[in-house]
């Protein structure tokens, strides 16, 4: 009898392990979602030139610190994005970061350019949301 309550509390206790196990990897994986969702949607609004969309992915503590003015808006539809593409990304609990090369044409002077871009995203577990705390790309530094 001993050593069945033995075999039930040894199997207990890996099942209670198990289950604790995989709720962590739920936590991951719901997270790891989020951040693609994020990512896909941020990378959509830029390639199609949705700003206005993007900044809604922006942290929010970004959006008090440097609101986004009527004229920053206005610049950025002086711009045709032509390239986006992902050179590099990690992630970690709660951060992440990728490298982004963007094609970019002044709709003016039709003149392209490429730059690079770094994304850096932070977790938000209470909205459980990804917000990018890099702000919108600046196609104009250096020029």
């Amino acid at each position: 009898m001993a050593k069945t309550g033995w075999r039930f509390g040894t199997l207990l206790a890996c099942l209670l392990s198990c289950a604790l196990a995989l709720a962590g990897c739920l936590s991951t994986s719901s997270e790891r979602n989020a951040l693609d969702r994020a990512q896909y949607d941020w990378s959509a609004a830029i390639r199609w030139g949705d700003f206005e969309g993007a900044w809604t992915l922006v942290d929010p503590k970004l959006h008090e610190e440097h609101p986004l003015t009527d004229l920053e808006l206005e610049r950025y539809q002086q711009v045709q994005v032509t390239a986006y593409r992902e050179l590099g990304a990690r992630a970690e609990p709660g951060s992440a970061e990728r490298e982004i090369e963007i094609g970019v044409v002044n709709r003016h002077t039709q003149v392209e350019r490429t730059l690079r871009y770094t994304e850096r995203w932070r977790y938000d577990a209470d909205s459980k949301r990804w917000w990018l705390t890099s702000g919108l790309p600046d196609f104009w530094s250096g020029h």
